[in-house]
């Protein structure tokens, strides 16, 4: 289970305090699939990093009990003057994974041939999102996170990665922040909206979108 308590994010700006978020409350269980709506600059990727320990809150805390990935596609945690390869060994030893076991696997997923022998550095945008994407595949978490963007690559790509997390994985929680409604819809189960710095869950997706259009 994961439990966000009385979370508060405040950055400071030169003139005054920005509150982003301002007590959130949220309890995620074993497969829960947690779609969260809301607007550009609502706070949705500020609460993702949150989530994932890579930002601290102002004020409140979280508990974890399960295992949380960092938002899927992402490769801000690459070194670039290192290999895909590198890479990997290195995610994988601070997961406390035995990287062996896992090239086969990202090898085959990220279709990067040789260029997962070559400096990160060298890659372009799409090849370093299917590099993050078969990691984040190849390091198995209890939940999911992900912000925004779940296309990778062409579209054969994006339904490879669409088998790979939400059929191969069903079974596992997700929380999934997005403006774009029809992801929400069909991957999730639990309807939230971030407004204002509240996190407002509704009973269905209808009353969700109604929320989120007013």
């Amino acid at each position: 289970m994961i439990e966000l308590h009385q979370i508060t994010k405040r950055y400071q700006t030169r003139h005054l305090n920005h509150t982003v978020l301002n007590g959130v409350n949220l309890t995620v269980y074993p497969s829960d699939k947690i779609g969260i709506l809301g607007r550009n600059g609502a706070g949705k990727s500020t609460l993702i990093r949150i989530l994932s320990g890579a930002e601290q809150p102002s004020s409140g805390h979280v508990s974890r009990s399960m295992s949380i990935s960092w938002p899927l596609a992402f490769g801000g945690a690459f070194q670039p003057s290192l290999t895909g390869m590198d890479n990997l060994r290195f995610i994988c030893r601070v997961y406390g994974v035995d990287y062996k076991e896992k090239i086969d696997y990202v090898e085959e997923f990220s279709e990067l041939g040789r260029y997962l022998r070559e400096p990160v550095k060298t890659y372009s945008s799409g090849m370093r999102a299917r590099l993050a994407f078969a990691i984040s595949m190849a390091v198995e978490f209890d939940c999911f996170l992900i912000d925004e963007i779940i296309s990778v690559g062409d579209a054969r790509f994006h339904a490879k990665c669409q088998i790979e997390l939400f059929e191969k994985r069903k079974d596992r929680a997700l929380i999934m922040v997005s403006h774009e409604i029809h992801n929400i819809q069909e991957h999730c189960n639990r309807y939230c909206v971030l407004d204002k710095g509240k996190l407002i869950e509704h009973h269905n997706f209808d009353d969700a979108i109604r929320f989120y259009n007013a």
